[in-house]
């Protein structure tokens, strides 16, 4: 974890040469995303030694956020004041044993008075089988989507080859 810096100390810094021509590009090819376009903004402005006040007014962001942009280039360089660091994402739901039983479900017949298997009927079935203790209808929906498997638009799922 980052130690907690003191805001209260007036940042200064000269951007070499190579960073004002990266900035420079980002600033004027115009294919960057607006978060980067005012990072790179903010730190030229801290280049021209402008105080954090003054450059949060000019680019329109917070004076923190600017003393934030500041320090993580002090500290780490001009890629981390400009860019995010990679998010880790959510963890997966189901295990591939989980998934693999789903989808051999699917496949299988539906509950007697039912033509088809619906996403409700999925969830609830999977839930009383114990294949998973709790599940949304939304996972089961995006792991049949990501197996390209409609068993709502089709009676039978799985089809066996034509004999002739």
């Amino acid at each position: 974890m980052r130690e907690k810096l003191s805001y209260n100390v007036k940042l200064s810094f000269n951007l070499t040469n190579e960073e004002r021509e990266t900035i420079d590009r980002i600033l004027t090819k115009g294919k960057t995303s607006a978060r980067v376009f005012k990072r790179a903004q903010v730190l030229m402005h801290f280049d021209e030694r402008k105080s954090s006040p003054t450059i949060a007014s000019f680019v329109g962001v917070t004076a923190e956020t600017v003393r934030r942009i500041g320090w993580n280039y002090l500290q780490e360089g001009l890629n981390r004041a400009l860019y995010d660091l990679p998010h880790q994402g959510a963890a997966k739901l189901l295990t591939k044993k989980q998934e693999t039983h789903i989808i051999a479900l699917v496949c299988s017949d539906p509950p007697e008075g039912y033509d088809r298997w619906s996403i409700r009927l999925l969830t609830e079935e999977v839930m009383k089988r114990k294949i998973v203790n709790s599940v949304g209808r939304e996972t089961i929906r995006i792991l049949l989507k990501s197996h390209e498997i409609k068993p709502w638009r089709e009676k039978n799922v799985v089809r066996a080859g034509t004999d002739r």
